[in-house]
């Protein structure tokens, strides 16, 4: 016999829910970001995703649906390229396949899902639908969205005033790999090489290195990483960003590898529960605790230098010296010899370590480390580098053998059980530690009396208290009997294992996956005309914004035969900011202002949009 009870000791549960959302670039990845503390994750779809190296069967959406509802963490789906006409059916075949499969919500950019027969599944609204402006995520709201990806380039200022004129969820990036454009709004990959980001195949021409030259074409840096921004790091103000109205907290990151999703996910599951702590008005939105056999370091794994972008403003710069990965910083050479070097005040190297630098025309170069003992570090070839470089480590072998340890993160539900003597036998009961769920069952056992009442009572906390390989983490045993009994080992486990594995089944059971059947409107949109940046490239695309008033269409980048005049990439990384030159903001000018762009046969136009303290490049025009 079973029953179930939700009690709650302070009556209806009115915190606001925190989430941590995680990258999942396949199925395992995805249970690893489950496992080491997120709230959600996100994955691409079998196809239409803005990572088309990320795609994976329904089969193993489902698979991941079911592993993370036992826990009450959501998936959601991304389906966010644009879509051709010839492509729609199969879009919308798709995505009643993800419903069918337990998703909670499908990120798309095409708005001409809209137009389908959607099942009543949540829809997000993907940062590729360029999410800046109040004015278009309150229409986002008004049509049916019931979830934002703000666009990174968001202040808190700017968020503050979207919170304050919508109620739609907000969700923010924190952590990760930045495009230095606008999200959906570049199309330089697609002009270079007919690869759109737009349809996930970005070839990321950011990362490339450009000759920079002012509008005289002179030269003023060469072969230099002009587009290639430093990474993504908000940790230290996840504080500012709830204050300002975000309650999900985006990691970027489905192209990484696992160690990347398993210590940025556990580094950010650290920082929302101290913030949670302190804070009794909010609480994770899902179950369960996480542990790590390592402490978590955003340093240790894959970053170019680390950047707030834009959260408090235009404070900072935001070019990174390489595209390749820096690490943490360790120290600062004291002594050079043929093949080895000492660091000043190093912390402990090991053997196999990733020690890098930039030498003297900026290039990041680096060494594997044959032996570190005492200050001496030893490389199996001379090294090209001088005292007062600064060194940074950018593999940490001894780290990174602790987070590729398989049982390095565990994630657990805890419980207590009371074990009860009842009129017909024995009820065994169990309760989460937030007396969310419970649940009873009464076993029919045969009560024999113990000859050694202290053995039995351990022998049945012993025992009752194995989580084993089960989902739950038992933090206390408490009897209630009139007389101790004895109990066999095998019987003790049995009546454990029934019991948990029906816990398991009803807390699952309670998982509510959200959503109501989009209805098509008529909200009209705040402009009338569509330009070639809303990325309009199906029927089902043009009838909506139609419906909602605009009259005339443009089609997609992808759709145009010349695009040779185009705005290519608008971007509020600024050069001219980045060089001392900008009027606005740099009272020292130097008086550097980058015009031009060039790459191989490619010259590309920089214009500078200082009312709005934007940049755009196109391509240069000749005569």
């Amino acid at each position: 016999m079973n029953s179930f009870s939700t009690p709650c000791k302070n009556g209806h549960d009115k915190r606001i829910e925190l989430e941590l959302l995680s990258p999942a670039r396949n199925l395992e990845y995805g249970k690893t970001a489950i496992n080491a503390g997120a709230d959600a994750v996100y994955i691409g779809a079998p196809k239409f995703g803005a990572r088309k190296t990320a795609e994976n069967s329904i089969a193993d959406i489902e698979t991941l649906c079911s592993y993370a509802h036992l826990f009450h963490a959501k998936v959601f789906v991304a389906l966010n390229t644009i879509l051709f006409e010839n492509e729609l059916e199969e879009a919308e075949k798709n995505i009643k396949q993800i419903y069918n499969a337990g998703a909670d919500a499908l990120i798309i950019q095409d708005m001409g899902i809209l137009e389908m027969d959607l099942p009543p599944i949540e829809l997000h609204a993907s940062t590729q639908a360029h999410n800046y402006d109040v004015r278009r995520i309150k229409f986002l709201q008004d049509v049916g969205f019931s979830r934002v990806i703000l666009a990174r380039e968001l202040s808190l200022k700017q968020i503050e005033v979207i919170k304050s004129q919508t109620y739609i969820k907000l969700e923010a990036f924190v952590h990760g790999a930045l495009c230095v454009s606008f999200s959906g709004q570049c199309y330089m990959s697609a002009f270079m090489g007919h690869r759109s980001g737009n349809r996930g195949e970005c070839a990321q021409p950011c990362r490339l290195k450009f000759d920079i030259l002012d509008e005289n074409d002179k030269l003023i840096n060469s072969n230099a990483h002009a587009l290639s921004l430093r990474d993504m790091n908000r940790g230290e103000y996840l504080p500012e960003m709830i204050e300002a109205g975000i309650t999900s907290f985006k990691i970027e990151g489905r192209l990484k590898d696992e160690g990347y999703v398993k210590n940025i996910t556990a580094y950010y599951r650290k920082k929302i529960d101290d913030f949670i702590v302190c804070n009794e008005k909010y609480k994770p939105s899902s179950f369960g605790k996480s542990q790590y056999n390592f402490i978590p370091n955003p340093c240790k794994t894959f970053n170019r230098g680390f950047t707030k972008y834009f959260l408090h403003g235009r404070d900072e710069k935001l070019l990174a010296n390489t595209s390749k990965s820096v690490g943490e910083r360790i120290g600062t050479v004291s002594l050079v010899g043929l093949n080895y070097i000492e660091i000043n005040n190093s912390p402990q190297i090991s053997n196999g370590d990733g020690l890098c630098w930039f030498d003297k025309t900026d290039e990041l170069s680096g060494y594997a480390v044959q032996k570190a003992e005492n200050n001496k570090i030893l490389f199996n070839s001379p090294v090209k580098i001088e005292t007062g470089d600064i060194i940074y480590r950018n593999f940490d072998a001894a780290f990174n053998k602790l987070l590729n340890n398989a049982h390095s993160i565990s994630r657990k539900i805890h419980v207590e059980l009371i074990f009860k003597e009842v009129e017909n036998g024995f009820e065994l009961s169990v309760y989460d530690s937030t007396h969310t769920f419970f649940l009873k069952k009464t076993n029919n056992l045969e009560k024999v009396v113990a000859r050694n009442t202290e053995k039995a009572v351990e022998n049945i906390k012993n025992q009752l208290g194995k989580g084993g390989t089960s989902i739950f983490y038992v933090n206390s045993v408490n009897i209630e009997w009139g007389s101790a009994y004895f109990f066999t080992i095998g019987e003790l486990n049995n009546i454990r294992r029934d019991l948990f594995d029906a816990f398991e089944t009803l807390i699952k059971s309670k998982h509510q996956v959200s959503g109501t059947k989009t209805s098509p409107n008529t909200v009209q949109y705040f402009e009338n005309k569509a330009n070639f940046e809303y990325n309009i490239a199906n029927s089902y695309a043009v009838a909506f914004y139609k419906r909602h008033g605009l009259k005339q269409i443009d089609k997609a980048f992808e759709l145009c035969n010349d695009n040779s005049e185009k705005n290519l990439m608008t971007t509020k990384m600024c050069l001219r900011y980045e060089y001392g030159g900008c009027p606005t903001y740099q009272k020292e000018n130097t008086g550097i202002n980058p015009k031009y762009l060039k790459i191989n046969d490619f010259v590309f136009k920089i214009d500078y949009d200082c009312k709005n303290c934007v940049m755009k490049i196109s391509k240069k025009q000749i005569g």
